[in-house]
């Protein structure tokens, strides 16, 4: 099954498809292209926010801020998903965990890939309603899940029997 059924599963059942993942054996290239997307789609989701912005106040012009998002999630973003993965492992380690660095930033770049439609959403959101109860809505839910997944997942890449 392709990564879209894949991302389906990952949200009735987070460990399974993580562990399902870890058992393709240890692939940076899936890992860093797990990445690449999340990061790609997140920064296509600001496109409706940053638009709506610069309608209502030209003083910014709009390709200024697709250039700065940009900057941001598709290079700036990257290094910091890479530290944030290596900070988790090593307090997965300080409980007890057995995972290895890869396992690390495989389930955090799994985890971002697999809540990045509902970031599509938000933006979707922003850039229809502004900042209204429903976008901040909509921001708890894709952050409640993006932190729930990715526990489950690093829960799972770090126990002794599933990790590589």
């Amino acid at each position: 099954m392709g990564v879209t059924g894949d991302i389906v599963r990952a949200w009735r059942r987070p460990r399974q498809a993580m562990r399902q993942q870890l058992g393709f054996g240890q692939r940076e290239d899936r890992a860093l292209v797990f990445m690449a997307l999340a990061c790609g789609l997140i920064f296509i989701a600001q496109w409706p926010r940053l638009s709506r912005e610069a309608a209502l106040d030209p003083t910014i012009p709009y390709e200024v801020m697709i250039g700065g998002a940009l900057l941001g999630w598709v290079f700036l973003a990257p290094l910091g998903l890479y530290a944030l993965a290596a900070v988790s492992h090593l307090l997965a380690l300080l409980a007890g965990g057995q995972g290895n660095w890869y396992s690390a930033r495989l389930a955090l770049f799994w985890s971002l890939l697999v809540v990045s439609p509902i970031w599509l959403v938000n933006g979707l959101v922003a850039g229809l309603d502004g900042a209204t109860a429903l976008k901040v809505l909509t921001g708890a839910v894709a952050l409640a899940s993006f932190l729930a997944i990715w526990l489950l997942s690093l829960y799972e890449a770090e126990r002794g029997d599933s990790a590589l």
